[in-house]
């Protein structure tokens, strides 16, 4: 029989962390379970009384009529979402392509002004997006793409370049400079050492880089709300604002639309977090 003194302690330590993990857990989950009662609900039901009560019958005409736009006389959800994708899609491959090539260069082909450039390459993460408007929305009135989908993806490649060269200028540093260095006896010039060796090596990179942009393009409003003036071109994010009625709201559609907006960015962290993480750490052991 074993007796007490040879059962093994308990530590108070991984108790306390898992508890402290699982309130966290209820805290970010519930407005998610709040959206989703309400979605589920009539409108009859809707009240802030009734807000934690489950629906009495599970009912997706919320979602069809935010898909829709089928009341009040407003536009669904339907076009914009595709709107979204045909923004996102481009913008975050282009975005990643340049990144990982800035950051290629940066860590492995050392320039005169390199350690001046980085920096000031980085700099444009931390200026306000408020700042720049005004002159921003000349400058794409100069280049005729003010109020077009192109010029939207223009503007999210151009500010996804200092994250994205972040992110692969530490992963490439990782990389041991023996590799370059074999490559280069062997015959292999800067663009083959890239495409054959490092490109090939980065695919962990490129999945954190593309889930970082592909969320942040995604959920993006004042850009898009600013730049794409016509309703037929504007992103999701600025078609929920605008699915709400002018004389009155129906929180259950509201609701609906929400996590009709916000899918795509779940699946992604839902089945891809693992990746996104293991990429993460992979950058981080030398840079």
């Amino acid at each position: 029989m074993t007796t007490a003194s040879h059962r093994r302690p308990l530590h108070a330590g991984p108790i306390v962390i898992y508890a402290l993990l699982l309130i966290a857990s209820v805290v970010y989950l519930t407005p998610v379970l709040v959206q989703l009662v309400t979605g589920l609900k009539s409108f009859q039901e809707v009240s802030l009384s009734r807000m934690w009560q489950l629906p009495k019958s599970l009912s997706f005409e919320s979602f069809a009529k935010a898909w829709s736009g089928a009341y009040q006389g407003l536009t669904g959800l339907s076009v914009n979402f595709m709107n979204s994708v045909y923004l996102t899609v481009p913008a975050t491959l282009i975005s990643a392509a340049l990144g990982s090539m800035n950051g290629y260069v940066l860590a492995k082909w050392k320039f005169r002004g390199a350690n001046i450039l980085f920096p000031m390459l980085l700099f444009g993460m931390f200026i306000p997006y408020q700042s720049i408007l005004i002159p921003l929305v000349r400058v794409l009135q100069d280049m005729h793409l003010y109020g077009t989908r192109g010029g939207l993806i223009f503007v999210h490649i151009v500010y996804g370049i200092p994250i994205t060269t972040l992110i692969f200028r530490n992963y490439y540093a990782a990389i041991p400079d023996e590799l370059i260095e074999a490559s280069k006896i062997d015959g292999a010039g800067i663009l083959g050492i890239y495409a054959l060796i490092l490109f090939p090596l980065s695919l962990p990179g490129f999945v954190v880089v593309m889930i970082w942009q592909f969320t942040s393009i995604w959920n993006d409003f004042l850009f898009a709300v600013i730049i794409t003036s016509k309703p037929s071109l504007q992103p999701i994010t600025v078609a929920l604002n605008n699915l709400a009625g002018s004389f009155s709201v129906e929180w259950n559609v509201q609701m609906a639309g929400a996590l009709i907006a916000a899918l795509p960015t779940l699946l992604v962290y839902i089945f891809l977090s693992r990746y996104f993480m293991s990429g993460l750490l992979a950058g981080s052991v030398k840079g």
